[in-house]
């Protein structure tokens, strides 16, 4: 393939990819938990006055906030100076990160195989990937962290010819400390252990590692040096032992979940692609000896086996290792392209009983909820599922593009409607309950709620503290002439002499007291 052609390809992949995740993006409210909490740290950076040393030590509600370094906060805390404050600032530079993963898998592809289809066929994958495309899309950590993994095993892998290649990294492990913490740990790991299998040492020697390494490592030391310097042994007990370490050990928050917890998501959002990566992984077991199934099997296996065994469980855990997924099913679909005639009876079963789901799904949009953009969703997945099935059939290797080109198509629409974030209907709308609050209550005050669990996406639209307390509870914060946002159960079952109802919305009434 000619040299201006890999650009082309190089170029298509960043421009699809940002299409993708760029779409719509405001279009939906932001979710519980991280894009609540990360939005309301970034605003409070974005309103500190000059010299209050927010960027370096922010807040949540005007508390420390010891969760996580804040670099994608400050970038976020950046466009709202820019843009001012709404959904579609909040995601910008986590959307933005996200998408440039996908050019930076090809290239990292070519490196692994030295071939330019594999690496194609790895980068559409993974541009495909419905939990990388919707995650990458929220304002969440998970999606700028692989991409800067992703940059840095392409430096690993250029620096072999190219020394100066070797400072990017440090710097990129870095960027991935300054934006997920201890994350930093297993990813390095794994970059570690992939440098020793595939015989890489000389990279050690080389003085632009070690130039990189101390370039790349200082900030984030100075801030976790300023961070404990200022809150002391707080911080230490609540960022690397609350919020890192309990995890591996103990439910944080009651977000657990058996062993096999990752698998199911990976067979519950995996699809069409999950088809080939048993392929994928075979093959990469039987290639062992090259560059791409080392990195393969070791990122697959080290990450994997280490989230399953974390006793905390949360879905978007699974993210890191999706680029290792798509190399190997890019490996797999790109040998299926050599052939020329395809045997896998068994794929076109499964392809059809997607396009059955199309075909459902097309028929309960129509039926219960007629939104266009999701019925044209369910047309296209019913359409490129039957085609690559019969393709299958057909023995041709064209059923690939089809899918490639069906599941872009059906991201395009999922993501151009309102359901992306299916979160949102699983309790009552914040921003109509957020307009009650704001029109009422100054900013920063603090209102009591019998909602069984605090919102940080209310928090933030209201610009106040919802916080949940049980009937007791609330009956002394009347006592002190709180604010109280009620259910309509807990406005029968409780006392409130001298109270003056402000509004209702969404089933929930704000109390004040008369004076």
């Amino acid at each position: 393939m000619r040299p201006f052609r890999e650009k082309e390809w190089l170029f298509s992949l960043l421009v699809g990819s940002l299409i993708l995740w760029l779409i719509f993006l405001g279009n939906s409210p932001l979710r519980d938990w991280d894009e609540g909490t990360v939005a309301q740290v970034a605003r409070e950076i974005w309103r500190a006055p000059v010299g209050s040393m927010r960027w370096l030590y922010p807040t949540l509600a005007g508390e420390p906030y010891h969760n996580k370094p804040p670099l994608l906060h400050l970038l976020i805390a950046w466009t709202y100076s820019l843009g001012g404050v709404n959904e579609w600032t909040t995601r910008l530079p986590g959307a933005i990160l996200t998408a440039l993963g996908v050019p930076l898998l090809y290239l990292v592809g070519q490196l692994l195989f030295n071939k330019n289809l594999p690496a194609l066929f790895a980068a559409l994958v993974y541009l495909t990937m419905l939990p990388v495309v919707r995650h990458g899309r929220l304002a969440m950590l998970d999606g700028a962290s692989i991409s800067f993994f992703l940059l840095l095993l392409f430096c690993l892998l250029k620096a072999r010819h190219h020394q100066r290649y070797a400072m990017g990294v440090g710097i990129c492990l870095g960027l991935i400390t300054l934006t997920k913490g201890m994350l930093v740990l297993l990813l390095g790991a794994i970059a570690c252990l992939f440098l020793v299998v595939d015989r890489r040492l000389a990279l050690l020697k080389n003085p632009y590692f070690w130039v990189g390494m101390f370039c790349g490592n200082i900030l984030p030391l100075a801030w976790y040096i300023a961070q404990w310097q200022h809150y002391g042994g707080n911080f230490l007990q609540i960022n690397f032992q609350a919020q890192t370490f309990d995890r591996l050990v103990q439910p944080v928050e009651g977000n657990s979940g058996p062993p096999w917890y990752y698998l199911i998501e990976l067979i519950k959002y995996g699809f069409p692609w999950l088809l080939f990566l048993p392929g994928g992984l075979y093959l990469a077991g039987k290639k062992r000896h090259t560059t791409w199934s080392r990195l393969v099997l070791i990122g697959t296996t080290i990450y994997f086996v280490s989230i399953s065994l974390m006793r905390t469980k949360l879905p978007w855990y699974i993210m890191p290792i999706y680029p290792f997924l798509a190399l190997a099913v890019g490996a797999k679909l790109s040998e299926l392209w050599q052939q020329r005639y395809i045997q896998g009876q068994i794929w076109s079963v499964f392809l059809a009983i997607m396009a059955i789901a199309g075909l459902g799904g097309c028929i309960y949009f129509v039926i219960t909820d007629p939104q266009p953009v999701l019925i044209a969703m369910s047309l296209v997945l019913l359409i490129s599922m039957s085609i690559a099935a019969w393709l299958i059939q057909q023995r041709t290797r064209l059923f690939i593009p089809v899918l490639f080109s069906g599941m872009y198509l059906v991201l395009v629409f999922l993501m151009s409607s309102q359901s992306w974030i299916w979160e949102l209907n699983e309790s009552f709308s914040v921003k109509p309950v957020a307009a009650l609050i704001r029109t009422h209550v100054s900013p920063g005050t603090k209102i009591y709620t019998s909602f069984a669990y605090g919102r940080p996406s209310l928090d933030f639209y209201c610009d106040c503290q919802v916080i949940p307390a049980d009937i007791t509870v609330l009956q002394q914060m009347w006592l002190d002439k709180s604010y109280l946002l009620l259910d309509n159960a807990s406005l029968q079952n409780i006392s409130l002499p001298g109270s003056k109802a402000l509004g209702t919305s969404e089933e929930f009434t704000l109390v004040s007291p008369l004076n």
